[in-house]
């Protein structure tokens, strides 16, 4: 590896580019399900256990380890998760039955929780401007942009590449290498580790009510975000009878891209503010996407893609940017890890819901049935961030307090 050009990334470099390479790897397999569900015979129930099996294994390695990094050090622990995704991705790769793809996204999940309460606060720690939220922000755009990218490229190699089931992941482990690299010339290393043990990650309960508000957020942006990283695909091959994978990964890239470009565009926008606006586009991107599911149209779900898209991207840059914020210095890995468990529930839970409606019943119905959930928890939502932004505005201004 030629250090010459990795020269100049610094730490906060290193970082972003650890943090954007594990999240190409962490929704590669989200195109190929179909492929999956056609080689191994995998029902829509089954293909959502896959995915969710994901989801729900980075809890219990966020509970772990989460506040590790506060404890031995931000470039010792990426480093761990680095080598385990590389380990990841070669299971994926070797995989010949559906019990290994299950493996696989377990160790994939390990690499994931440990990333997920080291990444942005390193990127807090080193971003060279000094501001919190423009970091964050960077770390919000790069944890969606990898998820956007890993998608686009799979379905790309899935349908016009040799080696369908296995290149994609090839292609990761040389990226996994490179921010391997980076990482180790550039992070240093902990000078004075403490003693640590497995804990549950808390929330301070100074902050607990913000922490709740921004987390009713992002779990609806990432419950949406779920539907189309496990279901959405076999929904364009199998009720729209398009039948392309990277057709298939670009509505996900697509949907997950724009997330990304509204979270380096929109950093200057307060963070409540980016909540509120991001649960009104959401809303009326489900609502597009209950009129794709009725008439069974591409461009109408293409329309819902984009601005889901917008919403989630809006309202996770803001609620994520909260929470880094109200966190205190000393508990910053501990609280943006509590923040993850709610992100991954979110993002598994709902499509576990949908997949057992759609066992029960069928896709479609169970995507409206998702879509009109989505619009009661977006409303809830928005009616703690009007109450949070009134508090907010109390306490910086005592006089409205006294009437």
């Amino acid at each position: 590896m030629n250090h010459e050009r990795l020269r100049g990334w610094g730490p906060f470099g290193a970082g972003s580019f650890a943090l954007l390479a594990l999240l190409i790897g962490s929704n590669l397999p989200t195109p190929l399900f179909p492929l999956y569900s056609k080689v191994y015979g995998l029902s829509s129930l089954v293909v959502t256990l896959l995915f969710a099996t994901y989801a729900l294994t980075v809890i219990p390695a966020l509970l772990i380890f989460g506040p590790l990094s506060d404890a031995k050090g931000r470039r010792e622990v990426l480093t761990a998760a680095i080598i385990v995704a590389a380990v990841a991705a070669l299971l994926f790769a070797m995989a010949t039955e559906v019990a290994v793809l299950f493996v696989a996204q377990v160790v994939q999940a390990i690499a994931l929780g440990a990333l997920q309460g080291t990444a942005a606060p390193t990127l807090v720690e080193y971003d060279p401007s000094g501001q919190r939220r423009r970091a964050s922000a960077t770390a919000s755009a790069l944890t969606v942009a990898g998820a956007a990218f890993g998608p686009l490229l799979a379905g790309v190699l899935a349908q016009y590449a040799p080696l369908p089931q296995r290149l994609t992941y090839l292609v990761e482990v040389a990226l996994l290498v490179v921010a391997l690299v980076a990482v180790l010339a550039f992070l240093p290393r902990r000078r004075d580790p403490q003693p640590w043990r497995p804990r549950r990650p808390s929330v301070p309960s100074g902050i607990r009510r913000p922490f709740v508000v921004a987390g009713i957020s992002t779990f609806v942006a990432w419950a949406v975000t779920g539907l189309f990283l496990s279901l959405i695909p076999s929904f364009v091959i199998s009720e729209l009878h398009h039948d392309n994978l990277a057709l298939a990964g670009a509505v996900v890239a697509l949907m997950l891209g724009l997330a990304a470009v509204v979270q380096v565009t929109g950093r200057r926008i307060g963070s409540l503010s980016a909540q509120m606006v991001g649960l009104v586009v959401m809303i009326a991107g489900v609502a597009v996407l209950i009129a794709a599911d009725l008439t069974m149209t591409l461009s109408a779900l293409l329309v819902a893609a984009a601005l889901a898209g917008i919403g989630q991207g809006l309202a996770f840059m803001g609620s994520l940017g909260d929470v880094n914020q109200i966190a205190p210095e000393n508990r910053r890995g501990d609280v943006v890890a509590s923040y993850y468990v709610v992100v991954y529930v979110g993002t598994a839970l709902p499509a576990i819901g949908v997949g057992v409606v759609a066992q029960l019943a069928s896709l479609p119905t169970a995507i409206e049935i998702f879509s009109y959930a989505v619009v009661v928890i977006c409303l809830a939502g928005l009616a703690g961030l009007v109450m949070e932004a009134q508090s907010r505005r109390v306490r910086s201004d005592p006089a409205l307090d006294r009437g």
